[in-house]
């Protein structure tokens, strides 16, 4: 699990694919302590394994899906990416829950002020919406925000300078595709809910049947 507050930025060096998978290679901008091979970190939001480390030159093992579902697969020598270790227990939950298992991704419509804030608007894949709420948590490329206005083909996030000048956002331009993930929280009622009604909708129990079995007559 991660929380969505960005650690650090690296700057993407390369990927070599073999099959039905890859290794991603990035530089960290800052040294990470005591890093070991198989821990999580979330490149641009999606959980990798990291497989080893050299002088801040980490490599991950990346299935063939992650690269084809996010905008990893995008990633040109020299992109610079948000990086997130998985948050340790008893650590500080500062933004929201983060999976590291990307919904879908976003292109990015505008980019605008308000203030000393950059406005983000981000066209939403259909499949996505029904797990938005206004002033809901969203994580884009990893970062924890939060959905400032919601429409039916895009939402607005506000990023306030520290964000913009600590993450990849500050480098983002109009046509970039983002990496998305809802709130996980809001998944699972969602599912739930459907759940529930499917089974309402499936029941072969109805009024009759239960008046039949003797309940509600006297």
């Amino acid at each position: 699990m991660f929380t969505g507050l960005i650690e650090t930025t690296g700057t993407f060096h390369s990927v070599s694919l073999s099959g039905k998978a890859g290794k991603l290679r990035v530089e960290s901008l800052k040294h990470l302590e005591g890093l070991v091979p198989g821990e999580s970190i979330a490149v641009n939001g999606a959980c990798l394994t990291l497989e080893k480390e050299s002088e801040n030159l980490l490599e991950f093992h990346v299935m063939e899906e992650s690269f084809r579902r996010t905008n990893l697969g995008l990633l040109r020598r020299g992109d610079i990416v948000n990086m997130e270790r998985a948050m340790a227990l008893g650590g500080r939950l500062g933004g929201h829950i983060v999976s590291g298992h990307i919904d879908g991704t976003g292109e990015v419509l505008t980019l605008g002020r308000d203030g000393d804030d950059t406005v983000l608007k981000v066209a939403i894949p259909p499949e996505l919406r029904n797990w938005m709420v206004p002033k809901g948590s969203i994580a884009i490329d990893g970062i924890s925000l939060t959905v400032a206005s919601l429409e039916e083909e895009f939402f607005t996030v506000n990023v306030i300078p520290t964000t913009w000048r600590e993450t990849n956002l500050s480098c983002r331009k109009t046509g970039d595709i983002l990496n998305l993930e809802c709130d996980l929280l809001g998944k699972y009622v969602l599912f739930m809910l459907e759940r529930m009604e499917l089974k309402k909708t499936t029941s072969k129990i109805t009024l009759e049947t239960l008046q039949n079995a003797g309940f509600g007559t006297r």
